[in-house]
């Protein structure tokens, strides 16, 4: 039995070197290029109907859903999902920021969510002008009057219905580990009065690490929905304290998280 389970693993090694595809956990440059490929193949539709005058955010919708969705299944991510009973339409959903597929994973999971992204990103070609196309948000992180601009137009999207995805952190993790949180998206739900859904994400940092050209394949993502927290329920002056709260829930400290302490 031994010698022939030998022989198996032998033979897929050989079948992965003539393929160039990595086994689970291993990395695979061809999945990264794919993931590229498929960016490109939901780009061209969309902007080719906005152009035509034939916009349609539904269609955006279920186009980035799949999207997210194929890309989960091309590295073969084993996806768990906790707390999904706390998804709701028009929050804002606030998450640790480890790795790109981040995105995939909380956009194959959310419906119609759109993200504060950053702004070099809109100058990609044809990438860039789906993404506006269908309504993301371009955030300017070097310019604090346009960030504002851009936190404004986020706001006025969830107030019409559509979901956020905000990562307070500003960038990627570049160690795996929680970073400081930037005020601006906590100011925006107070003044609002938006829901904000905590969202932890683990495991994503294994499947793409930073600096890294391929994917880490079969590697096991959870992605956890915290309990709404009422941003209505903090002041601008409470603004650090809602900051925490949202934290503490991501950390996985939650406490506490619904709301300030009584004056």
């Amino acid at each position: 039995m031994a010698q022939v389970q030998h022989e198996r693993e032998r033979m897929v090694g050989d079948m992965a070197e003539r393929t160039g595809d990595a086994l689970p956990g291993r990395l695979s440059r061809w999945i990264a290029l794919k993931g590229i490929l498929r960016t490109l193949g939901i780009s061209w539709p969309t902007v080719w109907e906005t152009l035509r005058g034939r916009a349609h955010m539904p269609t955006f919708d279920a186009r980035f859903q799949g999207y997210c969705q194929a890309l989960l299944d091309d590295a073969e991510i084993v996806l768990t999902i906790a707390g999904q009973a706390n998804i709701r339409p028009g929050a804002i959903y606030m998450s640790n920021h480890q790795s790109l597929y981040d995105i995939p994973a909380v956009g194959a999971i959310v419906p119609g969510i759109r993200m504060v992204t950053k702004a070099e990103l809109f100058k990609v070609p044809v990438w860039g002008q789906a993404l506006k196309a269908s309504g993301f948000i371009a955030i300017n992180r070097r310019d604090r009057i346009k960030a504002i601009a851009s936190l404004k137009e986020a706001a006025d999207k969830m107030l019409a219905g559509t979901s956020i995805w905000i990562a307070p952190e500003g960038t990627r993790s570049r160690d795996g580990q929680l970073h400081a949180f930037k005020k601006g998206g906590f100011v925006m739900a107070i003044e609002t009065g938006a829901v904000i859904v905590p969202v932890t994400i683990e495991g994503t940092f294994n499947v793409l690490p930073p600096k890294t050209a391929g994917v880490s394949l079969g590697q096991h993502v959870t992605v956890r929905f915290h309990p709404p927290v009422e941003a209505s329920r903090y002041t601008l002056a409470q603004r650090d304290d809602l900051m925490a709260d949202v934290r503490a829930a991501i950390a996985g400290q939650p406490g506490d998280a619904q709301g300030p302490s009584a004056p």
